[in-house]
């Protein structure tokens, strides 16, 4: 039998997620332990890296993991406590890329979960579903002996990598906000390493987040950050979520550098180096952004939101570099092609530093538009939303527009688009809207309210 309160709505499309004493528990946890060694064993690997952020959950989950794989006689690398980039980093060059981060990314508190990586491949759908169907059968490979376990500090060689790859011409003002996430135990000593000095906000570890929630796709978040760039007239600053593998850019004046406009400079970078590569971008991205891609000789590759999915979608196509609106930015060429918003940071003030404009100029001179941030329409309980969605795609009534199923529902007119999906990690409807003008804009989103008001007139709208 599976253990008591045990879920299997805490398998996710990318990620394994619950409550903390409630869908996850230290006996469960183990249980994804004896899973997750189970299914290593089977495509021969023989150790996994642990890592763990800064949630209060944290060690003793992180445990209970190891405790759980050792059983099935695969050996245990714990990495301790360290950004999830690290993990991933950790696990390629210490467990022939196999490891298990305890996070809650975003998440608020009471949160935790599992990213999961097994011979290079980040476990995702069918994957994930198997380690709920083996603990529901309880179907675990028991060792005769169990696997060893060893610590390592890998985050000096991490940095010492990545500061021998990544050159900025000259040093700039940099404020980072670390949100009280992990970022905090490694993003310092980075920007240090690359010649910078950066003014710290909110680098010390505290998984409470006292100060305010660690999700840089959420304006309200980015706030202090915003204060601190002009109080300290810095060129840039760096928001980091709480496993350290989302970015946030705001520039020296203060205005949000959304990820998809990021994009825009990665890309034409990458592709000054690797011509006619694909580059990937999720559904949530402006459509500016494709242009700048062919423009730059590329391919532009429109994706389902995930980053287990996004880097699937890399190896089958061998793509450069590939990002999502979240802040996941994967780079491939020169890096590994995991999301990493520490190296992602490191790269970006590669390209600016090179620039003789200030920061502040180069992306003034990005394409933009009139849009929305990520908008969400929550429900009281998991799977609310998918069935939701479900319902709105029975009958959508855009028909002026071009209609783009791939992951929820976007609707391209002629002069701006509209975006709503069901989110895989918390129970909500992600929404996103851009538009030619402001006009525009509020002309999609009441068709958008329209449509949703047709499937539930009580939903509530953030628009």
């Amino acid at each position: 039998m599976p253990p008591k309160n045990f879920s299997p709505l805490i398998f996710k499309a990318y990620d394994i997620r619950g409550v903390v004493g409630e869908t996850l528990t230290d006996e469960i946890v183990r249980d994804i332990g004896r899973a997750i060694g189970s299914e290593a064993l089977a495509t021969g690997q023989k150790a996994i890296a642990i890592g763990r952020d800064g949630r209060l959950s944290g060690a003793g989950f992180a445990a209970a993991l190891g405790d759980g794989i050792r059983s099935t006689g695969v050996d245990v690398v714990d990495i301790g406590m360290g950004p999830t980039p690290l993990l991933y980093y950790a696990a390629r060059h210490h467990a022939a890329g196999s490891g298990v981060m305890v996070t809650g990314s975003h998440n608020p508190p009471q949160y935790n979960g599992f990213k999961i990586m097994i011979g290079g491949t980040t476990l995702a759908g069918a994957a994930i579903q198997r380690l709920r169907e083996r603990i529901e059968r309880q179907d675990f490979t028991v060792a005769t002996r169990p696997g060893a376990s060893t610590s390592i500090s890998p985050a000096a060689e991490y940095i010492d990598r990545i500061a021998a790859d990544v050159r900025p011409a000259r040093p700039l003002r940099v404020v980072i906000d670390c949100g009280n996430g992990v970022a905090g135990a490694v993003a310092p000593d980075l920007l240090r390493a690359l010649g910078c000095e950066p003014v710290e906000l909110y680098c010390e570890v505290d998984g409470r987040f006292p100060n305010h929630h660690p999700d840089p796709s959420q304006p309200e978040n980015l706030e202090d950050l915003i204060a601190a760039v002009a109080h300290h007239r810095a060129d840039i600053g760096f928001a980091f979520d709480g496993d350290g593998d989302r970015l946030g850019v705001i520039d020296g004046e203060g205005r949000v550098v959304w990820p998809d406009r990021q994009m825009m400079l990665y890309a034409a970078d990458v592709l000054s180096r690797q011509p006619g590569a694909p580059i990937i971008f999720d559904v949530k991205c402006s459509r500016h952004l494709e242009r700048v891609i062919r423009e730059a000789g590329g391919e532009p590759v429109m994706s389902r939101t995930g980053h287990s999915l996004i880097k699937a979608r890399m190896k089958e196509l061998d793509a450069p570099l590939a990002g999502e609106m979240s802040g996941h930015i994967f780079f491939a060429e020169r890096w590994f092609g995991f999301d990493d918003a520490l190296y992602t940071a490191a790269r970006l003030l590669e390209i600016l530093a090179r620039d003789s404009r200030s920061p502040t100029a180069v992306f003034a001179a990005l394409p933009d538009a009139v849009s929305t941030p990520e908008l969400r329409i929550d429900f009281p309980n998991e799977g609310d939303n998918h069935r939701f969605m479900e319902r709105f795609l029975e009958n959508p009534a855009f028909d002026d527009a071009r209609i783009i199923t791939i992951d929820g529902l976007r609707a391209e007119f002629a002069d701006g688009w509209g975006l709503v999906r069901a989110s895989n990690t918390t129970p909500s409807l992600i929404l996103r809207f851009e538009a030619d003008d402001s006009r525009a804009l509020k002309r999609i989103q009441q068709v958008f309210a329209g449509a949703l008001q047709a499937v539930d007139p009580g939903v509530s709208l953030p628009f």
